[in-house]
């Protein structure tokens, strides 16, 4: 029986998978590339195989020695859905930095979950319609450098946060001449110049950042004040809960 097994390739057990992690020799979950060879790789096992190596050499280092063909890289690619992935640094953790705060990861989890009808909720179709956009947001500086620091998992985005600044006061004072401009028009000019000025930092999450914007600035809140309203929408009590649902990436010491 055995014998006629080993002829016909057939067996009563599992397959073998055809393009099993290398550290675990198991099917890939949470598939992860490293940047430069692009070897594949369970997340959480390239993770725990550069924290060993760095426990090893008792010290941390910016790049890590691709197991398979020793090519050195310099960060971790994962979580890609078709539009966008994300990218962790060797030897940067989110989860220890002193910037990533509980809130920051809370609007990074907010871009992988649907927002729902929160847009009508905040009655963003009010602002347009009357004319409260030409209204300064004091609030605006603080949420922006916040929400683009969740986004891009990066620190210094001050130079990104103050060209989208000057391109809504640009917006606002061409609106302030032009009182005849219809709320679709008014809107319009907005998410284009938005969606032009971020995307080469946003890339896929472009759109989402545009409509999170339109919505916070609509609402006239203060920062934690639209945490709160955006927390008690998702059904979720408090801040603390969010570890729950956090995505595998963030959970991770890389």
């Amino acid at each position: 029986m055995a014998e006629e097994e080993r002829l016909t390739g057939s067996s009563s057990g599992p397959s073998p998978s055809p393009d099993p992690c290398p550290i675990c020799l198991s099917p890939t979950t949470q598939e992860s590339y490293l940047d430069q060879c692009f070897h594949k790789f369970c997340y959480n096992c390239i993770v725990k195989w550069i924290n060993i190596v760095a426990r090893v050499q008792s010290c941390t280092s910016s790049t890590m020695t691709c197991p398979l063909c020793k090519r050195e890289n310099f960060s971790i690619i994962c979580g890609y859905d078709g539009i966008s992935y994300q990218r962790h640094y060797v030897g940067k953790s989110l989860e220890n930095s002193e910037f990533f705060s509980e809130a920051h990861r809370y609007r990074l989890k907010c871009y992988y979950t649907d927002s729902g009808d929160i847009a009508e909720k905040l009655q963003v179709s009010l602002y347009w319609k009357f004319r409260k956009y030409l209204r300064q947001n004091h609030y605006l500086a603080d949420w922006l450098r916040r929400e683009i620091q969740a986004v891009m998992q990066e620190e210094d985005t001050d130079i990104i946060m103050h060209h989208v600044l000057g391109v809504i006061d640009s917006l606002r004072r061409d609106w302030s001449k032009k009182t005849s401009i219809t709320a679709e028009k008014a809107r319009e000019e907005f998410r284009v110049a938005v969606s032009d000025a971020v995307r080469p930092f946003l890339t896929g999450r472009t759109e989402r950042f545009v409509e999170e914007l339109e919505v916070f600035v609509a609402s006239g809140l203060n920062m934690d004040a639209f945490d709160q309203v955006y927390i008690k929408h998702l059904g979720v009590s408090t801040l603390a809960e969010i570890t729950l649902v956090i995505s595998y990436y963030m959970k991770a010491d890389v």
